[in-house]
């Protein structure tokens, strides 16, 4: 019997292909271009990638099919998710590559006085290593929601974590909490990627399949079993750990402070957008027959999350770790979508990109308001009275912390009404209550950030001030406008969920 050679689909993953390749290329650039001409080059690169790989995934638009033999599913929610993932990474390159010493100098200042300063900001112009990992991430952030067989999503797993661990570590000026928080989402990463490889091996010796229709289709046959349910149980659990759930959350707010803002930004967006995408695709396609027992237990850890993380965030004063509390709260209002089985599926998305969008405009604000000495100003209690000095940026940074409280006429409150109106529609009229009340108490932390901003004064010291580059000032303009205009017109975002249609099983 002679089998078959595999077969892949160069079209299907040209997204996917166009990405990985451009960080290849990034790599031989670093190797072989001269110091001062790799930025230039590698910004060059990683924009045109980004770009391309965008076209090629409006082109695949209603394409359903099977790449590499059943491993990768090409169908309406990978093509929108990876769609998103893109519109993200455009947006983040921008205060990635304006993030450098020499864009943010203190006023007055031309060229740094001592041998040191000169080193280090020849070492912010040229720490361009940033680029290939950034689109080493992006490409295994791109597989992750669209892979369908559990080895694939391992791989992509692995591949969107491992420059993100490297890229949290690369803050210069703020090197030692950067390093702890490196380590940390290493340390953390590490241990729920062997729970989830060990779920993957339980359920490969249940079902004897990995990918995720064999799996559906021996549970199925052989009904539930406490092997299929401890693997069900270590998948969830990887799985959980990656969008930052209760209890799998700690890790969250400290690597979200150490790590440098943009990059913050970039992986809050983006991984949400691939951690729930893999999630939803895991849970539907695969053990849509076992939702009796994981519905319950997905309820449970959202009311955790939710809880938690809202009595936490009201007692942040670092604008990051509130930040990532708030993160944390917003995977618990993602995961009643995630358990809405089928009804939840457009509401979940919807409420992915909007939140992306949010998150990035939130973060890329955040880098815009500076200390005297040029770093950035984290105390929230130091923002009293920024906005009388820089009334604009004051008024996109309430507009986020708004949007993410879930205040109407802002894309937070058409995110949260979608998610509760779904939950409500299958009985969990109980979890929508408890969200409701999260969000308010959540709600007070936003508003004392906006209340110091407007309706305080600034201290007796120096207070911090605006700096920033063009790009990233264009990037916090285009995400303010979208937050607002999806608050007040939803639909054409609504209807572009609804037409990607079902997971391909």
């Amino acid at each position: 019997m002679t089998v078959p050679p595999p077969s892949v689909e160069f079209a299907a993953l040209s997204p996917m292909l166009i990405v990985l390749g451009a960080a290849v290329a990034g790599i031989l650039l670093e190797a072989l271009l001269p110091r001062d001409s790799r930025y230039r080059a590698q910004l060059m690169l990683s924009c045109a990638a980004i770009a391309a790989a965008l076209v090629a995934v409006i082109l695949l638009a209603g394409h359903r099919a099977e790449a590499v033999m059943g491993s990768v599913a090409i169908d309406g929610p990978a093509l929108l998710l990876q769609g998103a993932i893109l519109v993200v990474a455009a947006f983040a390159i921008a205060p990635v590559s304006a993030h450098r010493l020499d864009a943010f100098a203190p006023q007055g200042s031309t060229v740094p006085g001592s041998v040191e300063e000169r080193e280090a900001t020849q070492e912010g112009i040229t720490q361009t290593e940033v680029f290939p990992l950034f689109m080493f991430s992006l490409g295994g952030l791109m597989l992750f929601p669209a892979a369908s067989d559990l080895l694939t999503i391992f791989i992509a797993l692995e591949v969107l974590s491992l420059p993100l661990y490297l890229l949290c570590g690369l803050a210069r000026h703020r090197r030692l909490l950067s390093q702890e928080a490196a380590l940390k989402y290493f340390l953390l990463g590490a241990f729920s990627s062997a729970m989830f490889l060990y779920g993957i091996v339980l359920l490969y010796g249940f079902s004897g399949s990995l990918t995720l229709s064999g799996i559906a289709a021996a549970i199925n046959g052989h009904g539930q079993t406490s092997i299929a349910l401890t693997g069900v149980g270590l998948l969830a659990a990887g799985l959980l750990f990656k969008v930052g759930a209760v209890p799998f959350h700690s890790w969250v707010p400290d690597v979200y402070q150490g790590a440098p803002t943009p990059i913050t930004g970039f992986m809050a967006a983006a991984t949400k957008l691939a951690a729930v995408g893999a999630m939803l695709r895991i849970f539907y396609v695969a053990l849509p027959h076992l939702v009796a027992a994981w519905r319950p237990v997905l309820w449970g850890v959202a009311v955790l999350t939710m809880v938690v993380a809202a009595v936490a965030t009201v007692v942040q004063t670092d604008i990051k770790r509130l930040l990532g509390y708030s993160s944390v709260a917003n995977v618990g209002f993602l995961l009643l979508g995630v358990a809405g089985i089928e009804s939840g599926l457009s509401a979940t998305l919807f409420y992915l990109i909007s939140y992306a969008l949010s998150t990035l405009g939130v973060f890329a604000t955040v880098t815009m308001i500076r200390r005297a000495d040029g770093e950035e100003e984290h105390d929230t209690s130091r923002w009293a009275g920024l906005g009388r000095r820089s009334p604009v940026v004051a008024g996109v940074m309430a507009i986020f912390l708004l949007a993410i409280a879930g205040i109407p006429l802002t894309s937070g409150f058409v995110s949260k009404f979608a998610i509760f109106q779904s939950a409500a529609s299958d009985g969990a009229g109980i979890l929508v209550v408890i969200g409701a009340l999260c969000s308010a108490i959540a709600a007070y932390a936003y508003a004392r950030v906006i209340v110091a901003m407007f309706f305080s004064d600034a201290g007796s010291e120096a207070p911090p001030t605006v700096r920033h580059a063009p790009s990233t000032a264009a990037i916090v303009a285009v995400t303010a406008a979208a937050t607002v205009l999806l608050g007040i017109v939803p639909q054409p975002l609504f209807d572009l969920a609804t037409g990607a249609g079902d997971f391909l099983r």
